[in-house]
């Protein structure tokens, strides 16, 4: 009876799945026409692809040396040696053409029995007619071969091939016929078997062609890293190897290279960047150097590597003495200070490296690929094995067995991951094999040729109603999404079950393990942590369900951002303050978006944290709307308009000031939200702060008049406007700005100004008292310091009084704060005419005198001197360091006062808009102009975020640490780049200040 059930009859090229336009007649030149065929020719239909199968045969049949009626006899009559020959010709082009090249390579798929290491080793070796090096002790691979150069590389290629060959088709075979199946463990131990033959065949080779018939003086030992000293390489990959020598002298460096050479060139990429110092360091070294390194340089990524060190050829003794001394090192690594950090860089670097483009479809570095089960099992092994030493192996699957017995993980999960594992690495296998080519790429899910191939490949069936591309599609997004919860199950899971004491398949994380586990993810305070987790979990009622359900994912979350202790406190705080709010958590549950950036805020920065515990209602903000994220949907001033009504509905002063706070928190919270996710820039951050403390003063200015109005029962004696200054003024506010104002009146007809000016100077200071009361938001400070005459000055002065003042005694301070002079509050034509009033003494006719531009360059460099704060770093100080914001400011403000009166662009408040007019201008060269932009950006950027990170007005950029990597951040560069970040400003800041000094002047 045939394999699964079929009628005995011919079946035609469509029923087989033949899709060549030639079919029939490759079919027919092979005679397979008759029932004694049928058989035969379903177990053809079976293949990977039957059409790229058939093509193969024809190519064997037309071959000179004629094999073809043998090999037709066998298909007939072994079902192995069908299965083998089928499934390899329909399942790689490079195998097949191998098969067709070499006359007696299909001979070695009659055998049932695959080769052992030694037999495999042996016959790499017989192809050099290498024999044992004299100097070798027994147990030792080190060799010398009798065949060298171009001809021994031929050789080593045509036998690396035919072991290959072996292995592919036992491996592929079960695709065609019920033959064994070759699991993944197996087929990876016996590649690195044969890498290490191949390697000792090339360290053969590489001998001889050093040294020739002189006898070889040094004792080298190969150690294979990676997947390779795992046993569990790929077919083709780079094989990662490390050189031992006694003495490493030039000669061992030069059989080193060689071997190198020889391996790359018949087999594989061998890699030897692993070592030491890496590609800038010594091919060799001895034991003594390479335990010196790794004792006093070597990083966390090389203590990683070592742990899966095996030796593979050469002197063997040497080889185990290297790992015998390495191996311990491994174990203590995450005890080191620098630990958490690169690891955490680490993992990013991976996923940085994948192009957009193939970030879906890359098995190895993609999310949910087969690099993140590795690293992720790798963590948990460095961080474990130090005191348990059964996890200290060497294999993937090894390791995650070691981890469930132990009870680091539960058995579900680690049987699950297991099966993820293996079946991501089957596909990578699969299309390594097509070509014999490096790839971790899936094909386009879309390519149906390409996914059935695939499918059929890995041995994918079809079910029901779907063919076998249909249910390949549907597992590998289960096995994706599956891995992709990767961290939350490996890492956070067993924590929840740990501290619930659960059953989760005899799970035993203790809370010492559970802690050093939190360590390993970044938290400082792991103890804390875990009580936090505790805390959270054991939520009473449906509330803890739903906590438990999430945490996992968040706690992936937090552990990304630069302060996960923070984010674990401001979290568990944040949901004590919501209790059952309905929408929280069911938000959090169902919306990864918010839950992500939820997670990075809270982990982040302090300020956010504390306004988000008093307008919690901002997170729902974070989600994606129709038109993209909704934070930057709200327009800044459509606040500004609700703020104000809001304020006129109050029922009394004390009531409008709560609400005016209420409105700012959460525009606040809305506007830091969006800096922090990267969805607004500097200039469209600082647009939106100004607009909001401008609305904040003028609701409140309106609302204390008109309980003034109230109280007295008689019209206003005076008009009110409030003039911004300084950032303020310019619309350039950042989140820890002061609002500097003047006040200016006008009398109403029939009342006397001494009259008005005491009714005024009453409502200022009632606004600036309101405001400025003990609160805990982010204070709202009213700074009248630029006032004339300062604090010995009125708060509020008339609009004939300021005339009067700038006309006869405005310093030359003075008319500078005044270019950014700008209504912010208040009657608007009474702004109106202020500004007027003051434009000719800020753009004076003819430009500063000579005398003023000395005064200024006197003042700058007083403050030069005098105002940055003791102990502060010039370079790195944000405000008035060098290059900073003063030094652009004052330059730009400078540049004003000279040619205003003849350029009005130069009429502007905005730095950065001035900036840009006097680039159009052309009063300073472009490329200067782009350098103090590029700095102004840089320094409130970083200023910033200072504030977001520290919760509280900050200048100075912190040195290399915890604090920059947040602060770095907070400023939208990667974690692992915070030396960049702090690189590149004061980069910037340098370009920025020798643009200062020829402009502004000394």
């Amino acid at each position: 009876m045939t394999r699964g059930g079929r009628r005995s009859t011919v079946p035609s090229p469509g029923r087989l799945g033949l899709l060549d336009e030639n079919a029939r007649e490759n079919l027919a030149a092979l005679g397979w026409s008759s029932l004694d065929d049928v058989d035969l020719l379903w177990a053809l239909s079976r293949a990977p692809d039957p059409d790229l199968a058939l093509r193969a045969l024809n190519r064997l049949r037309e071959r000179e040396d004629d094999p073809w009626r043998e090999i037709d006899a066998l298909l007939h009559t072994s079902k192995p040696f069908r299965g083998r020959l089928l499934s390899v010709l329909g399942g790689s082009d490079a195998l097949a053409d191998h098969v067709i090249a070499e006359t007696e390579a299909w001979r070695l798929l009659i055998d049932d029995a695959m080769p052992t290491a030694d037999q495999s080793r042996a016959s790499l070796l017989a192809a050099v007619d290498a024999v044992p090096d004299p100097s070798a002790d027994d147990g030792d691979r080190t060799f010398r071969a009798g065949v060298t150069g171009n001809d021994a590389v031929t050789q080593l290629r045509r036998a690396y091939r035919d072991q290959v060959l072996v292995l592919a088709a036992h491996d592929l075979a079960a695709t065609v016929e019920d033959e064994p199946v070759l699991y993944l463990p197996e087929v990876g131990g016996r590649l690195a078997d044969l890498a290490d033959g191949a390697l000792t065949a090339a360290l053969a080779v590489a001998i001889a062609d050093v040294l020739g018939d002189d006898p070889l003086e040094t004792r080298m030992a190969v150690v294979a890293m990676g997947k390779c000293g795992a046993r569990e390489l790929n077919y083709v990959s780079d094989v990662d190897i490390v050189f031992v020598a006694e003495p490493a002298d030039t000669t061992s460096a030069r059989i080193a290279g060689e071997m190198m050479r020889v391996g790359s060139l018949a087999f594989f990429d061998v890699d030897a960047g692993l070592r030491p110092e890496g590609k800038s360091g010594a091919l060799t070294r001895t034991l003594e150097s390479h335990i010196a390194y790794y004792k006093r340089w070597a990083k966390t990524w090389e203590f990683q590597a070592l742990l899966k060190a095996r030796p593979m050829a050469g002197d063997m003794s040497l080889g185990y003495d290297y790992v015998l001394a390495t191996s311990p090192m491994v174990w203590d690594a995450s005890e080191r200070d620098d630990f958490v950090p690169e690891v955490q860089a680490m993992r990013r670097r991976v996923e940085s490296l994948v192009p957009d483009d193939f970030k879906a479809r890359n098995l190895k570095l993609g999310r949910g690929g087969l690099r993140d089960v590795e690293f992720a099992v790798q963590l948990l092994q460095m961080v474990h094995g130090r005191v348990d030493a059964s996890l200290r192996v060497q294999s993937t699957l090894d390791a995650l067995d070691a981890l469930v017995t132990g009870g680091y993980i539960s058995r579900d999960d680690g049987a699950n991951f297991s099966a993820s594992y293996q079946f991501l690495r089957l596909l990578e296998h699969r299309l390594q094999l097509q070509r014999l080519q490096r790839t971790h790429v899936l094909p386009d899910l879309d390519d149906e040729p390409a996914v059935r191939w695939l499918a059929r490949a890995a041995h994918v069936r079809p079910e029901g109603d779907k063919d076998a591309a249909a249910v390949f599609r549907r597992g590998l997004r289960k096995q994706i999404t599956r891995v992709r919860q990767l961290h939350e199950k490996l890492f956070y899971r067993p924590l929840l079950d740990a501290v619930a004491r659960q059953d989760k398949g005899l799970l035993r994380l203790t809370d010492d393990s559970a802690k050093r586990q939190l360590a390993a993810l970044g938290y400082a305070m792991p103890d804390r942590a875990l009580a936090h987790i505790r805390a959270l979990a054991s939520t009473p009622g449906r509330t803890g369900a739903i906590q438990s359900m999430i945490l996992p994912e968040l706690l992936e979350h937090i552990s990304d951002a630069p302060d996960p202790d923070a984010g674990l406190l401001n979290y568990r705080k944040l949901s004590e303050q919501m209790g059952t709010t309905s929408w929280y958590l069911r938000l959090l549950r169902d919306d990864g978006v918010v839950a992500e950036s939820l997670m990075r805020v809270l982990g982040t920065s302090e300020y956010i944290a504390d306004l988000l515990m008093r307008s919690p209602d901002v997170i729902q903000l974070y989600s994606i709307g129709a038109a993209g994220p909704k934070l930057t949907e709200v327009d800044s001033a459509d606040v500004a308009k609700g703020l104000r009504a809001s304020m006129r509905r109050a029922p009394d002063l004390k009531r409008a000031i709560a609400v005016a706070r209420s409105h700012r928190r959460a525009e606040l919270a809305r506007i830091a939200s969006a800096d922090i996710l990267g969805l607004m820039s500097v200039q469209e951050v600082c647009q939106a702060l100004s607009m909001v403390w401008a609305a904040v003063l003028d609701a409140a200015l309106e609302k204390v008049i008109e309980e003034s109005l109230r109280t007295r029962g008689t019209p206003a004696p005076a008009r009110i406007a409030v003039i911004g200054m300084g950032r303020l003024g310019g619309g350039e506010l950042g989140y820890g700005s002061d609002a500097d104002v003047l006040f200016v009146c006008q009398s109403v007809e029939g009342v006397d100004d001494s009259d008005a000016m005491t009714w005024a100077q009453s409502i200022a200071e009632q606004v600036r008292t309101m405001l400025g009361s003990p609160s805990a938001d982010p204070p709202l400070e009213v700074d009248i310091g630029l006032r004339p005459e300062g604090r010995n000055g009125p708060v509020v002065r008339t609009l004939a009084s300021y005339e009067a003042y700038y006309r006869q005694w405005a310093e030359a301070w003075e008319v500078q704060a005044l270019l950014r002079a700008h209504t912010v509050a208040g009657d608007a034509d009474l702004g109106l005419d202020f500004l007027h009033m003051i434009d000719k003494t800020r753009y004076p006719a003819g430009g500063v005198s000579p005398e003023s531009v000395r005064e200024i360059r006197r003042i700058k460099a007083r403050v030069d001197s005098e105002r940055l704060p003791r102990g502060a770093d010039p370079a790195t100080h944000t405000k008035l360091g060098r290059g900073g914001l003063a030094d652009v400011e004052w330059t730009v403000q400078l540049t004003q006062l000279r040619y205003a009166h003849e350029y009005p662009s130069l009429h502007n408040t905005s730095t950065l808009e001035t900036l840009a007019a006097i680039a159009e201008a052309e009063l300073i060269p472009a490329d200067q102009v782009e350098t103090l932009t590029e700095a102004w950006i840089t320094a409130t950027d970083a200023r910033n975020a200072l504030v977001l990170v520290r919760g509280k007005p900050v200048d100075q950029l912190p040195s290399p640490g915890r604090q920059l990597r947040a602060v770095a951040y907070a400023a939208g560069w990667p974690q692992e780049e915070a030396t960049e970040f702090l690189e590149h400003y004061m980069r910037v800041t340098r370009r920025a200040k020798a643009v200062v000094v020829e402009v502004f002047g000394g």
